[in-house]
């Protein structure tokens, strides 16, 4: 098997490197810069479908209102200013039915105007708002716009937001992000379908739907994005006159792309895995930088509780226990990419290092296969009384060497305990487009949430938040998890500013999700950010805003 695998990687890196065209001028590449990913967008669309990939590349051509910055600050970027109670922009005041809400006042960067000269206003938030708000456009946050229940216009560049609950986040609009109204109200005329007519799509390269530092100035699917300068941009003049985003989708590929020139740097976001990175950098590190950075980066697996097999607590306690989870760590990550007990980070403060944990225990989890009625082995697999085979389908993006090779791990020491576990891998564009966000997915589903500081997880594990044909596939609980306490304590979790008490109920999250486990954790990823020695500015966050949001910063030296 070794033997195999190394030969097709052999191939595939020979076919790379005798495909691609030598390393361009030295002098060339100052003035336009090519980034390697491994996913390619499948959509462009800001508010659909939830995807590194285009929140990569649109955070070159857009700003959110807020964001928060590599030191884990909440900052304004398209408001002039952040609204908070203390200094009289967000003002607590009861709902027209006796809720407790707040109204929050923001104002547009004066100087803010779309790629085609016409100014970013108010009009474009309410418009926003209202995409958001219709039940069947597939937008993701869905709780943010149904809580947003109000906007009043002050003027064209300032309006008071009116939310029906007040929450210890109420001047992170971050998920708002800002659609043209006199380009896109037109495809929304039919929300249905507005999904697939919406100018992000049908018009990517329309200079209209952006107003960052660069435009999107061609995409060919699949295989790369052309970014230009945008000559409305009101902030610093970027580095380059031209940035290309080159998809390759096998991690293998993408170094060999490195090393022949044609492509000059790796995103960290989407590049190369962990393991490949330190082996990388013991043999380049006098040709590239190599930045490491820890973060809000959680890999796990995703269970499709609809199915009758994964329905049952003790199989998905069985599942976990038959993974040496530490060994996965150590061997294939050098202890880098510490265990995941739960979604969330010990680098967030809410974290409890008192939830439960499970160890690697083969034999409790073949006790549990036992007690849920898989007690039969033929052949090394497990059966029920009915004679139907322990089968389990696992699915992840293609070409990702690290989830690869845990698929195989997953596989090996699932089979020990009489488990048949069947890889069914799709390009990223496919599997994210599509068999997860429609939850097609018959079993397992793995990838990454990256998120913010004390990012809470509604959209993921609220009973509300659950993709379906009635809400158009909105919403990001894949799982299909249901549990009343755990509505509550998202709920509560919310709308409570006091400190202390979130950290209890947070508490008893973790203990619910660990207990419950609609979620395998596996580990919180590091991303190695591999950079040619003469590019400067890339400062990586460690959560869900990405380097590019602040590209106008670098510069070849």
């Amino acid at each position: 098997m070794k033997n195999a695998m190394f030969k097709k990687a052999t191939l595939v890196l020979a076919l790379v490197l005798a495909a691609i065209s030598p390393a361009p001028p030295a002098a060339a590449a100052k003035d336009e810069l090519v980034i390697g990913i491994t996913q390619f967008p499948s959509t462009f669309h800001p508010n659909i479908d939830a995807m590194m990939a285009k929140s990569y590349v649109l955070a070159m051509t857009r700003r959110p209102f807020t964001a928060y910055d590599k030191d884990w600050r909440l900052i304004c970027m398209l408001c002039t200013k952040l609204p908070t109670i203390d200094n009289g922009l967000a003002r607590p005041e009861k709902t027209p039915d006796g809720k407790q809400g707040i109204a929050v006042t923001f104002t547009i960067r004066p100087d803010a105007r779309w790629g085609d000269g016409r100014a970013v206003t108010s009009a474009d938030v309410v418009f926003t708002w209202q995409v958001g708000r219709h039940p069947m456009t597939g937008v993701g946050d869905m709780e943010f716009y149904r809580s947003l229940y109000s906007i009043d216009v002050k003027d064209d560049r300032t309006f008071t937001m009116h939310f029906d609950k007040l929450t210890f986040s109420y001047n992170d609009i971050s998920g708002l992000g800002l659609i043209p109204k006199h380009l896109d109200e037109m495809p929304f005329g039919k929300p249905a379908e507005y999904k697939n007519r919406t100018l992000f799509d049908t018009d990517t390269t329309n200079e209209g739907l952006y107003f960052g530092p660069y435009l999107i100035d061609a995409v060919v699917p699949g295989s790369h994005i052309v970014l230009a300068p945008n000559p409305t941009w009101w902030g610093d003049k970027p580095g380059f006159k031209r940035i290309v985003v080159r998809v390759v989708e096998n991690t293998a590929a993408l170094e060999a792309n490195l090393l022949s020139g044609a492509i000059d740097m790796i995103a960290g976001e989407l590049g190369l895995t962990l393991d490949q990175a330190i082996a990388f950098e013991k043999r380049h590190k006098m040709r590239f930088d190599v930045l490491y950075k820890a973060g809000l980066i959680y890999e796990h697996i995703d269970l499709n509780l609809d199915n009758p097999v994964l329905k049952d607590k003790r199989v998905r306690k069985a599942l976990i226990h038959a993974i040496d989870r530490q060994a996965i760590s150590q061997q294939l990550f050098a202890g880098r990419q510490p265990v995941a007990h739960s979604s969330v980070n010990p680098l967030d403060w809410v974290y409890d290092e008192n939830l439960p944990k499970y160890a690697y225990d083969p034999k409790t989890a073949a006790r549990l296969l036992s007690e849920a009625g898989w007690s039969k082995m033929r052949g090394g697999l497990r059966h029920n009384a009915t004679g139907e085979r322990l089968t389990l389908e696992i699915m992840t993006t293609a070409g990702n060497r690290s989830r690869e090779l845990v698929e195989q791990v997953l596989q090996n020491q699932w089979k020990r305990i009489g488990i048949d576990l069947r890889i069914r891998n799709q390009p990223a564009r496919v599997f994210f487009g599509q068999t997860v966000t429609e939850r097609r997915f018959k079993g397992l589903a793995m990838f990454a949430w990256i998120s913010a500081p004390e990012s809470v997880p509604r959209t993921t594990l609220h009973s509300a938040h659950i993709p379906k044909p009635e809400n158009n596939f909105a919403g990001q609980n894949y799982t299909g998890f249901v549990n009343a306490e755990m509505d509550d304590l998202l709920e509560r979790i919310e709308v409570d500013l006091d400190r202390e008490t979130r950290r209890r109920l947070w508490s008893r999250l973790q203990r619910i999700y660990a207990e419950e486990l609609p979620v395998i954790p596996l580990y919180f990823r590091a991303n190695p950010y591999v950079l040619p020695k003469w590019l400067k500015g890339v400062e990586p966050t460690g959560h869900q805003f990405p380097t590019t949001l602040w590209v106008e910063n670098w510069r070849a030296e």
